[in-house]
């Protein structure tokens, strides 16, 4: 009986719930938003255009085939335009709001009426529906997606504080500090200043070295001119675009087997180093072999098309793999270039964005003339590569050696085939039915889309055009894409959070004319990469310290108004490659081969398919030297990733990825603490600092500050050196667990004492598994 009385209240409250819901009488939960202050005037693309594209779009959007009423609300002459449904009805009718079927709608109370629909699981808050009714009342006006249209360079907004900024930038920055009644945070020191440089430009720490001797009268300006000189620079900026490119040394799909693209990744570190402007490294990634006179390094660089996945099964139906790969290059460059979701239009109309399927097919055409041939790259004998490889491939001999080619390291390499681009007779293009490659429907013609920016009749119609096409100065994306990941780089977060979406459905930038700002200005200084770095580094808003105080806390959490410089954790391989180098373990060497440092043990061997492959079969790490190269040159095999790196967000690489997510894990903590190659890094640090000061009573400072890059404070000191003395202790006791815990790694072990040794090994690891370690501040 009781039960039954329980049951009875339950169904009871549920259908007093409904009759209440279906009255409106919880739409008072929308009054948090009742009180938010309106904007004096509504924008159409940062105010109106979000609450369509989330409420509205997906049944009044570009997509043709999903469209309801004949309604459309992405474009301006469509809603403004006769209802084909309703004939004298209007969906919006400018400062009529009795006329505006769409606003009607929106605040309608009967729920059969009201739009969104009950059943989309959408609804509008109250200041949203504000936002609406202003902007109707103000005309209703439209205006081309903001990222659509071509930046502009406004001059710096005039600030109160008239003492703080060191160039343009700092302006843009100041302007929305004020209006919200931030200050800026004071400069960081000089020892914080050097570390974040030296790992912004070349993802290392700084050498104790160079810590001393830029510390004392050197200029910030001075600084950055020393790490952009650095060979590491070059390093740096290409483990980022090889996340872009989707590099990898396998093939991917289930054989996954070896490919040799490594000389491409040489082109790039080059192509860094010597500044090359950004607008040329796209063009001689896409299009270099269309180049009048193309050099091997112009060649060499389009093996970025040729950077994704390949299959090697027996059995494929070639047509529809071969699709693929044309597919996956139009994808690369609309997000990894472009910054838009082009693949959302391959199947059918783009939902959000003004890209029919139609365009799609369009860009997909520039790829599409590209002969496939000698894609199967797959015998691997006696340990041997050898390639089955006709034209369009690259041989690289140990003779030739003009222009990136003397870079590439092969002393003990004489031949080398790298696939590259070379396009085959003209191969008419259809758009594809549903995306199947079997379905073909109307024929394209190569062309980009016009509602991005309409492709000239001047350009030649294959990749060299495109190419053009998209460092034109009036591609309203290029430029705001490379400038905003660069911010990002730098800042952890850019201007426009989703880096890889500028369109309908991506973020709005924090400081839309200060992206403006920079885009116009980086093409005024020709793309010149180095110079963009700089201009941004110059900066008060870069150079600020990070220190979180409570009310910028409660003000902007998220620190998007940059009242304060980020904090946030370095990459899996930056993590690395400064364990490696603040221990002295790290290899220098620059290019070459791809190497194999430490894996735990069985991983290579469970995701081998068919057992058969030789040295594919097993994982066999590298010896000497080759286990501390830097992370950029680590093997990467799609089916597995390198674990050490992918536990700290690296992406497969099975496809372009411009941002990685950022994710806490114990996993992560478990790494810092039982890697191989940190407790060896630890281990010679130690019997390093040792050797060289046997008796040194700081040695505990010494160690923290070559890792930390700065002195430790006092209670610091006092807890670690208290931490050391008593592991001392203890394996002074017990030499047998000291021995055994200094075996680890391949590293030659120095003949110091293996007590000492244990304990200062574990005082330095604790300090690698600190935060501020990991952590870029």
């Amino acid at each position: 009986m009781k039960y039954k009385i329980i049951v009875v209240v339950i169904l009871a409250s549920l259908v007093g719930f409904l009759f209440l819901y279906k009255k409106g009488v919880f739409d008072s939960a929308n009054d948090e938003y009742a009180d938010m202050k309106l904007p004096e005037t509504v924008d159409y693309n940062f105010h109106i255009k979000p609450i369509l594209s989330d409420n509205c779009y997906t049944c009044h959007g570009p997509d043709a085939n999903k469209r309801k009423a004949g309604l459309r609300l992405d474009l301006e002459e469509a809603a403004f335009s006769e209802l084909s449904e309703n004939p004298g009805s209007y969906a919006l009718v400018s400062k009529n709001l009795n006329k505006s079927v769409a606003y009607q709608a929106i605040v309608a109370d009967d729920k059969d009426v009201l739009m969104p629909p009950a059943d989309s699981k959408l609804a509008l808050n109250a200041y949203e529906k504000k936002l609406i009714k202003k902007w109707i009342q103000q005309g209703a006006k439209f205006e081309k997606h903001w990222a659509y249209i071509s930046p502009k360079k406004t001059t710096a907004p005039q600030t109160e504080n008239t003492q703080w900024a060191q160039n343009e930038i700092d302006g843009f920055i100041l302007e929305k500090l004020e209006e919200k009644g931030l200050s800026p945070s004071e400069k960081a020191s000089k020892e914080t200043l050097i570390r974040r440089i030296s790992l912004d430009l070349t993802g290392l720490p700084p050498q104790l070295e160079q810590l001393e001797e830029l510390t004392g009268d050197a200029d910030v300006e001075k600084i950055i001119d020393t790490f952009l000189s650095s060979p590491a620079y070059g390093e740096r900026m290409t483990q980022s675009w090889l996340d872009v490119a989707r590099y990898a040394d396998s093939h991917g799909y289930q054989d996954d087997s070896y490919r040799t693209m490594w000389p491409w990744r040489d082109w790039v570190i080059h192509a860094f180093n010597k500044n090359l402007p950004y607008d040329q490294f796209l063009t001689w990634q896409l299009a270099g072999d269309l180049l009048p006179n193309a050099t091997k390094e112009q060649v060499l660089a389009t093996a970025f098309n040729r950077n994704h996945p390949i299959t090697q099964e027996g059995g494929v139906i070639k047509e529809e793999y071969r699709t693929n790969y044309v597919l996956d290059r139009t994808n690369t460059v609309g997000k990894g270039i472009l910054g838009i979701t082009l693949e959302c239009a391959q199947c059918h109309d783009h939902k959000y964005d003004a890209i029919s399927q139609a365009n799609y097919f369009e860009m997909f055409a520039f790829f599409n003339q590209v002969n496939e041939k000698g894609l199967q790259m797959d015998a691997v004998q006696a340990g041997k590569r050898k390639f089955f490889a006709d034209p369009p491939f690259l041989t690289i001999s140990k003779e030739e050696t003009e222009g990136v080619l003397s870079f590439v390291h092969m002393d003990s390499l004489p031949s080398i085939n790298v696939m590259v681009m070379n396009d085959s007779a003209p191969r008419t293009t259809y758009v594809l039915n549903r995306g199947q490659y079997d379905q073909p429907a109307d024929s394209v013609v190569p062309k980009t889309p016009p509602a991005i920016f309409a492709f000239s009749d001047d350009l030649p119609k294959n990749r060299l055009g495109l190419a053009q096409w998209l460092v034109d100065e009036k591609n309203p994306l290029t430029a705001r894409v490379y400038v905003n990941r660069i911010w990002a780089m730098l800042f952890g977060r850019g201007l426009v959070e989703t880096s890889e979406d500028f369109g309908v459905q991506g973020s709005l930038p924090t400081h839309p004319q200060l992206l403006d700002w920079l885009a116009v200005d980086f093409m005024e200084h020709d793309w010149d990469i180095k110079y963009l770095l700089k201009k941004i580094m110059l900066s008060a808003t870069y150079q600020q310290k990070s220190e979180l105080l409570p009310e910028l806390k409660k003000a902007d959490p998220e620190n998007k108004l940059l009242a304060r410089a980020p904090r946030f954790r370095m990459s899996g391989e930056m993590i690395r490659d400064y364990i490696l180098t603040t221990s002295g373990l790290l290899n220098p060497k620059l290019g070459g081969p791809s190497v194999k440092p430490y894996q735990p043990a069985g991983l290579w061997e469970e995701t081998n398919a068919g057992g058969n492959r030789g040295i594919l079969t097993k994982y066999i790490p590298g010896k000497g030297s080759d286990l501390y190269r830097r992370s950029l040159y680590t093997f990467w095999k799609r089916t597995l990733p390198p674990p050490n790196m992918t536990i700290f967000d690296a992406p497969t690489r099975d496809f372009s990825e411009v941002r990685r997510q950022k994710t806490n894990t114990p996993l992560q903590a478990l790494v810092l603490q039982n890697d191989v190659q940190v407790l060896e890094a630890a281990r010679v640090l130690a019997q390093r600092s040792i050797e060289a000061e046997p008796d040194n009573p700081n040695v505990v400072a010494t160690i923290f500050k070559r890792i930390l890059v700065r002195s430790p404070r006092k209670e610091e000191l006092l807890a670690l050196n208290t931490y050391y003395h008593n592991a001392l202790e203890q394996y002074k006791n017990d030499e047998e667990s000291a021995e055994k815990l200094v075996a680890v790694g391949d590293f030659e072990q120095l003949q110091v004492s293996p007590a000492k040794t244990a304990a200062l090994m574990l005082t330095a690891q604790v300090i690698y598994n600190l935060d501020e370690t990991i952590t870029k501040e």
